[in-house]
């Protein structure tokens, strides 16, 4: 699916506050989408594996579907699995082919305690879900929370591993949810603005305001970042059986007061020669095509707001 530059213009020029109502709408019923496939598929497990790359929007969704879900009478609980990286040292890491330290590895990840949880929850024990801290880079057991499923419950463990052949490949019945912006935005019959740009901006941005990593940083990153996404991610997202477009056709047109300062600040850092300094431009560039939406129009409750703030969802 792709969206087309002069409809989203031409849809803020006549009725912003409608547009933005229509879009969200849209992703709620994929939403209830999904929703319907966890409910369908309950007789058969309590877990929910929601993946998708990084920037694809997984916490506010999971956050939607448990409140959907809620709506339907089913109460759930949203588990980060970052919560189940293992503390590594210099000599176990796993490593990429330079020799680096392999950050979006499974390897990363306790896929044993994982699969002893999901079956344990299925038996109605109750679990200890640990706590990854982050700063530390090591697993905290005694910052953990305990969590039980009753009959009726739903435990949605999201994270970008969550359809790996280790987990999902060995947790067949679990409900399998992928999510990615997946939408081009298009002037005419030539992608203007690419479906991964929008969540380089998401992850750019939200880096920036909320986790201390300046632009640069993130840039320069997202090469690994994808490369992981090719070869950890993508190739189990045939597993889902729900797969949701988190992009949003106004989405540009709101980031665009964000990260277009953010990245012409970068650029006057970057090399003439520099790789990366030509799609940085392109990208740049593509902003000055939409109209800007001022981000105080966009509802608390967004997807968008788990990137720009002042959202109504509460992030653990």
């Amino acid at each position: 699916m792709a969206y087309q530059l002069h409809e989203i213009n031409e849809a803020i020029h006549q009725d912003v506050h409608g547009f933005l109502d229509q879009c969200d709408a849209l992703y709620q019923s994929r939403v209830s989408e999904a929703v319907d496939a966890i409910m369908e598929n309950m007789k058969n497990s309590q877990i929910v594996l929601l993946s998708g790359p990084s920037g694809s929007g997984k916490t506010t969704t999971a956050l939607k579907i448990e409140q959907e879900l809620r709506n339907r009478g089913i109460l759930s609980h949203t588990v980060s699995m970052d919560n189940y990286f293992r503390t590594l040292t210099k000599e176990n890491a796993p490593r990429n082919e330079d020799g680096d330290i392999d950050f979006e590895s499974p390897n990363y990840m306790d896929m044993e305690l994982l699969l002893e949880h999901f079956g344990r929850l299925e038996q109605g024990e109750e679990v200890l879900v640990p706590k990854f801290e982050f700063a530390r880079q090591m697993r905290n057991d005694s910052l953990g929370y305990p969590l039980r499923l009753k009959e009726n419950e739903i435990a949605i463990f999201e994270g970008i591993h969550a359809l790996n052949d280790d987990i999902a490949g060995r947790h067949k019945g679990a409900t399998g949810i992928y999510i990615s912006a997946r939408s081009d935005v298009e002037n005419g019959s030539s992608v203007l603005f690419k479906g991964t740009w929008m969540r380089l901006v998401r992850r750019a941005v939200r880096d920036h305001q909320f986790r201390g990593t300046g632009v640069g940083e993130t840039l320069t990153m997202w090469a690994n970042v994808r490369r992981g996404e090719k070869l950890y991610i993508s190739p189990f997202k045939d597993r889902a059986k729900v797969t949701i477009d988190s992009s949003f056709p106004y989405e540009v047109s709101v980031m665009k007061n964000f990260a277009k300062p953010l990245l012409e600040a970068v650029l006057l850092d970057v090399p003439e020669d520099s790789p990366r300094r030509e799609e940085l431009v392109t990208l740049i560039s593509a902003f000055t095509e939409f109209e800007a939406i001022d981000p105080a129009l966009v509802s608390p409750d967004s997807l968008i707001r788990e990137f720009i703030g002042g959202g109504s969802y509460t992030y653990k």
